[in-house]
């Protein structure tokens, strides 16, 4: 039996810390394992349990992939315990062909971001999303773009026990060291707060949010992650490298980077009908 009241959410907790997983993980699998504790009264005594809350959750019209997630969260508690022989199957989910109409951030809709955050005079904010826009890197790893790695045109990303580059383009490297010495930043990250703290994802995404308004772009296409996706397009159409791309965007494996080349239904249709089969 698993008990599962406050303290031993918190061992949880500290055993994901350790593993070095993200913040926003440890959050995540939190609300989760706090979700399992309020199903089963806080003891977890068996697997029947553990069926009938997968089955709570999947009928409770939580999308898919949701409550892969939540299920990610229980495996890993149960590894923790040495329950092995309980973890949970996941839901199948078709992969998306599509990516979610309303959803996709064009170019132009990109450079009005931008141009709007500088005639505003947001500077770090105009850069921060062409720092994300240009690199395809995560909200977390801006902090990791420092004054010396503008210096290097690269940055090391360490996480979960590994360790990549992340290239910073010459021309971003040249607008990031000019905005550093005119804001006298020298060394450290580039992108902090005004109590000089690293901006985090949820300073850029408030910031991102209000932004959209004014730059008349749909809020729902305005989040951090949605650069990732662009930038990701982006490449993929210039060079057709689905491999290289995975190992820029520091993915494990080929069919996670295939989700951030989704084509809209309307370039699908735009290339079908390109290929002239109907007489």
């Amino acid at each position: 039996m698993i008990e599962l009241d406050e303290k031993a959410i918190a061992g949880f907790r500290e055993k994901l810390a350790e593993d070095e997983a993200a913040g926003a993980t440890v959050a995540k699998y939190t609300v989760a394992i706090r979700r399992l504790a309020a199903f089963c009264g806080g003891q977890l005594r068996d697997k029947g349990q553990l069926v009938a809350f997968k089955q709570a959750l999947a009928a409770s019209g939580m999308a898919p992939g949701t409550v892969n997630g939540v299920l990610t969260a229980v495996n890993k508690l149960l590894d923790i315990y040495g329950y092995h022989e309980w973890r949970l199957r996941f839901l199948k989910v078709q992969r998306r062909v599509f990516m979610a109409p309303g959803r996709e951030m064009t170019r132009a809709e990109y450079e009005r971001l931008v141009n709007t955050a500088k005639r505003q005079g947001d500077e770090r904010l105009a850069l921060a999303v062409q720092t994300l826009g240009a690199t395809g890197a995560r909200v977390s790893e801006l902090q990791a773009v420092t004054v010396e790695a503008v210096a290097a045109g690269k940055a090391e990303i360490r996480s979960k026990g590994k360790i990549r580059l992340l290239l910073l383009p010459k021309k971003l490297c040249k607008l990031l060291a000019n905005y550093c010495a005119k804001r006298n930043i020298t060394a450290g990250p580039v992108f902090v707060t005004a109590s000089g703290k690293p901006i985090d994802r949820s300073n850029l995404w408030k910031s991102m949010k209000r932004l959209a308004k004014h730059a008349r772009v749909l809020l729902d296409k305005v989040f951090p992650h949605n650069l990732r996706h662009l930038f990701a397009r982006t490449y993929y159409k210039k060079t057709r490298d689905i491999v290289q791309l995975a190992d820029i965007l520091g993915h494990c494996s080929v069919e996670t980077t295939r989700i951030y080349t989704a084509r809209s239904p309307m370039e699908q249709r735009r290339q079908m009908d390109a290929l002239a089969l109907l007489l």
